[in-house]
């Protein structure tokens, strides 16, 4: 189905402008459809945040999966498309939108010119960076860090986390069984993350230090110690550390899609019921997205893929049917010969 444009150097049915969980179900869902894909991201691998920030945290609000790591949701969900042979393009930034007469031209950031019949953003939040911890930016990759891809590095430490949020109560969690010692600063008394983990939380062995603040971080070559400011006391207190994870949320930058003309509210795609943007044939899924009442979870990314997938496809062929038709009957061979 794909319409070959001149000069481009890829020419396909969608382009998925982000190759995370959501992107990757999308490139499955079109290619179910017979629609030739590819997918573009900044990053190095395919996964988005998944892959690159937690791969070995546990994921348990996924349909039939009682709990999965993150890493191995993404092999699944990378070789569930791979059976329609999307192509991938990573480590490079969707860069410029230009109207075509029978779709998109999008140029990324390499200056790979992709000609796509219809486009569909499944970017997430767009490129994150961490918020900074106040102090102790010389010791970043000595013993401070915000993210903790691999679990074993936290084996046998003492480990201070700072933050309040689902990342910080969730890398306390996964820490408490391998770590010699837990430490969780906040600033504030109450936390902002998912209600069952802080219980959990409260009720294991971490030490909590609540409306507090790290003052210092203190070592030689390595994280040796943090000093915390608890609010009411005179001094500050000296907890031993060899990792201290800053989990203090993320600046979210959705870059040059920002750029494009689309209708925006606040960082996020206004989109209608049917994941339509403001701009013809372009739509989007997953966190990218925002309507009234959405609700931001892997779960519903992949309910409002499949949405856009299969009005993308109607709007390149009015006489296509919008019901995909059930996947048993072509993908089980597939899987049988995997």
């Amino acid at each position: 189905m794909t319409t070959e444009i001149s000069t481009a150097d890829v020419a396909v049915d969608l382009l998925f402008v982000g190759a995370g969980p959501v992107g990757l179900f999308g490139a499955y869902c079109a290619g179910f459809r017979g629609l030739s894909t590819a997918l573009v991201d900044a990053l190095p691998e395919v996964g988005g945040q998944v892959q690159a920030i937690y791969p070995e945290k546990n994921i348990y609000d996924v349909a039939g999966l009682p709990g999965v790591q993150g890493q191995q949701l993404i092999r699944n969900l990378t070789q569930q498309a791979e059976a329609f042979a999307p192509k991938h393009l990573l480590s490079q930034q969707a860069d410029t939108l230009e109207r075509l007469p029978a779709g998109w031209r999008v140029t990324t950031s390499k200056r790979v010119v992709i000609d796509a019949r219809a486009v569909v953003i499944t970017s997430g939040v767009g490129a994150v960076t961490p918020r900074p911890l106040a102090t102790g930016e010389a010791f970043l990759g000595r013993g401070l860090r915000y993210f903790v891809p691999r679990l074993d590095v936290l084996d046998g430490q003492d480990v201070v986390v700072v933050g309040g949020g689902d990342s910080a109560v969730d890398w306390a969690l996964a820490a408490l069984p391998r770590a010699r010692s837990v430490t969780l600063v906040h600033r504030r008394k109450q936390f902002r993350a998912h209600e069952h983990s802080v219980r959990l939380l409260r009720e294991s062995a971490c030490d909590l230090l609540l409306d507090a603040d790290v003052a210092e971080i203190r070592g030689d070559d390595q994280v040796e110690s943090v000093v915390v400011k608890v609010a009411g006391e005179s001094s500050g207190r000296e907890v031993k550390a060899q990792v201290v994870v800053a989990a203090l949320g993320f600046l979210m930058n959705l870059g040059p899609i920002a750029d494009w003309g689309l209708e925006l509210e606040g960082r996020s795609i206004t989109v209608d019921s049917t994941m339509r943007t403001t701009l013809p044939n372009i739509f989007a899924a997953g966190d990218a997205a925002t309507f009234d009442g959405k609700v931001k979870l892997i779960a519903v990314g992949f309910g409002e893929v499949a949405t856009a997938v299969n009005n993308a496809a109607v709007a390149l062929d009015p006489n296509a049917s919008l019901a995909p038709g059930h996947s048993s009957d072509l993908v089980q061979p597939v899987l049988a010969e995997a």
